[in-house]
């Protein structure tokens, strides 16, 4: 039986409201009205949605420790709730947490090499696929499965195909994977990986993109998107809408001459994310600190909430170096992005941003995993929309008085 660790609630020294918000207790409550904290089963359907409604818990953050030295963060949640963290660059390591985040139990090793990120859970079958590539990419890719919500992992045989330009993608490091569930794809595995062209050099860099690796078999075989229609892109998220549109939104280290690479490239898929369309520049949201154009892996999920498209994203805030970890969030699919709350003021590096299920103790909440915090390493915060609801606005469109009912 894995023994317990109760992450230690972290208090920063106050600051004012627009730079940093006291660490309040979180209790795994329901942001949208789901307080059941039954587990779902590993055979349970797509995971349901839930109104909005009216009930709106008061706001909540805590963060704490859960990784030491080396680096690359994933978060993902299980079907039954569990919480789920990967880390690592000498060994793929996990920890879990089957209290909505309360308490951590010990680092499992899944395997050695190189974190890939793409944390995949099945919701159809209630599996866990994580993916490691033997050192920094490209480089051979091993894929792992997990049939007791990250408990105990086996290696499986697995076949990535080539995109339409004939390459085989590099799986690091991106956020999670998805499951669709909507539309003529639903069941569909989804996860964003990317083309290093050989060698993640800089003279390398404007043959760079990312794409998107799909299965429609459970994990075993994937096929490969067309590229993402932006070169010198990397690092990416995913999420699905309510109407069964992709949303990609891409880290982008490079850019033509007259292109801004220090702000966030999206594009849409209206197909389960075989191709990409309406590639937009997105002022609203930075790339990591804005004294660089080698921008920052961020993260991005959208809140289970029947007929809305509620979006979160992480990332630096910062004009200078890594740091003022932010929650931006979207009300519209990520046209807009008209409020953000910053997370943690100091160290903030790469991050990946999962939200909880509805009927587990993981309901109500949002997770984002980051590089740094008050100790170092990597740091698991933990908050609800009633808390991203307090922050500071952006500017960029309102927030919709449904939301805020």
């Amino acid at each position: 039986m894995q023994t317990k660790a109760r992450l230690p609630r972290q208090h920063p020294r106050p600051r004012p409201a627009v730079t940093l918000f006291a660490t309040v207790a979180v209790a795994a409550a329901s942001l949208v009205g789901a307080t059941s904290a039954a587990a779902q089963t590993a055979t349970a359907p797509v995971q349901r949605e839930i109104t909005l409604g009216t009930h709106r818990d008061k706001p909540k953050l805590e963060m704490g420790q859960v990784f030491t030295k080396e680096r690359f963060p994933n978060v993902a949640v299980a079907v039954n709730g569990t919480v789920l963290a990967t880390w690592g660059t000498s060994a793929l390591q996990l920890r879990r947490s089957e209290d909505g985040g309360e308490t951590w139990g010990d680092p499992i090793v899944i395997a050695s090499g190189f974190q890939s990120g793409g944390l995949t859970v099945d919701e159809r079958s209630g599996d866990v696929i994580a993916f490691v590539e033997e050192r920094h990419p490209p480089a051979p890719l091993r894929i792992y499965r997990s049939k007791d919500h990250g408990k105990t992992w086996k290696q499986q045989e697995t076949v990535v195909g080539k995109d339409s330009r004939g390459n085989v993608p590099s799986m690091h490091m991106n956020d999670h994977g998805i499951t669709l569930r909507h539309g003529k794809f639903k069941g569909r595995l989804l996860r964003p990986s990317r083309w290093y062209a050989g060698k993640n050099d800089h003279s390398k860099w404007p043959q760079h993109y990312t794409n998107a690796v799909y299965s429609d078999d459970g994990g075993v075989t994937w096929s490969t998107s067309d590229p993402f229609p932006a070169m010198g892109t990397g690092e990416a998220t995913v999420a699905e809408l309510s109407d069964g549109t992709i949303y990609y939104n891409s880290r982008r280290h490079w850019a033509e001459p007259g292109a801004n690479p220090r702000r966030r490239w999206t594009a849409r898929s209206t197909d389960g994310g075989q191709t990409w369309k309406d590639l937009e520049y997105c002022a609203a949201l930075p790339d990591g600190p804005q004294d660089t154009n080698y921008g920052c892996m961020g993260g991005l999920a959208r809140l289970p909430i029947k007929g809305r498209d509620i979006l979160l994203y992480s990332n630096c805030d910062s004009p200078r170096g890594r740091n003022h970890g932010t929650i931006w969030a979207s009300f519209d699919g990520g046209r807009t992005w008209p409020i953000k709350r910053l997370v943690f003021e100091q160290g903030f590096g790469y991050s990946s941003l999962v939200s909880g299920r509805p009927g587990t103790r993981s309901a109500g909440l949002a997770y984002v995993h980051f590089e740094g915090g008050p100790h170092g390493g990597s740091t698991v915060a933990r908050f609800n929309l009633p808390w991203v609801l307090g922050g500071e606005k952006t500017g960029d469109g309102k927030v919709p008085a449904w939301a805020l009912k």
